[in-house]
């Protein structure tokens, strides 16, 4: 792992593989890791950079409300420190709204997006529900949540089948600053980018969780039916994190539309 100065923060990152760029941007609360069970499959075919978003993993956590115009100079920072003119772009969660916002800020150095388990807004109501979190972690902490977060990012019989990894997941939420998370959720409450996705030109996937409750299918088809030339893809028999909990099937998805 490597450490990068930009935009008045240090990002940590990492690259493996050889080909052309691809940029892996994780979910809120967890880390570059979150993309491991990708990695054999991408790294043969591309040169694969993922980077801990600001607020998370060994990057900078300052204790400031963060937007997506500051994480996307975050990006497009760390793309200029090593000289990557365009890329294809991957993101999950809130991995995915970093990469709705960079592809709008610089679509010359976006040559396909990919946005997994994400949405482009949320109706107000959901937004209060993100003031409350943030309340919630300025006064107990990021612990608390873990629980409920495993509950809607994974299926109850994938929990069941598969603690080892549920625990794998839980030390990435807990190991979360609380000033990152707090930030984060900042920029997340306020997205709302969908009016303007028609702007976008490059080949874009959109890939949902059939069974998720926190980005449903209905906010990728939205964001599908937005960015001209789009497709959706269902994962069945996954929720939020479809990319570890359908891993094969979701890296097939990538291969297929990524590879020339």
């Amino acid at each position: 792992m490597n450490t990068i100065h930009t935009n008045g923060i240090d990002i940590h990152y990492d690259v493996q593989g050889e080909g052309p760029w691809l940029i892996l941007s994780h979910s809120l609360g967890t880390d570059v890791t979150l993309w491991d069970d990708q990695m054999d499959t991408l790294t043969p075919h591309f040169r694969v950079l993922r980077f801990d978003t600001r607020g998370h993993g060994g990057s900078s956590a300052p204790t400031i409300p963060y937007d997506f115009a500051m994480l996307t100079a975050d990006v497009l920072g760390l793309m200029d420190e090593l000289d990557i003119e365009r890329a294809h772009f991957c993101g999950i969660s809130m991995g995915g709204m970093i990469a709705q916002h960079v592809a709008l800020a610089a679509p010359e150095r976006i040559d396909k997006l990919v946005l997994l388990s994400t949405t482009s807004g949320y109706p107000p109501e959901a937004r209060a529900l993100w003031a409350e979190r943030i309340e919630g972690v300025r006064r107990d902490g990021v612990k608390p949540l873990v629980k409920a977060t495993l509950e809607r990012w994974f299926t109850a019989p994938y929990r069941a089948a598969l603690p080892e990894v549920m625990e794998r997941i839980a030390r990435l939420i807990r190991a979360t600053p609380a000033a990152g998370y707090i930030g984060s959720c900042q920029a997340i409450a306020a997205l709302d980018v969908t009016d303007r996705l028609s702007a976008l030109r490059c080949p874009t996937l959109v890939i949902a969780g059939a069974d998720d409750a926190g980005t449903p299918p209905a906010m990728g088809r939205k964001i599908a039916e937005q960015i001209p030339g789009a497709r959706i893809e269902l994962v069945s028999q996954a929720s939020h994190l479809c990319n570890i909990e359908q891993k094969s099937r979701v890296n097939s998805l990538l291969r297929l539309f990524l590879e020339p």
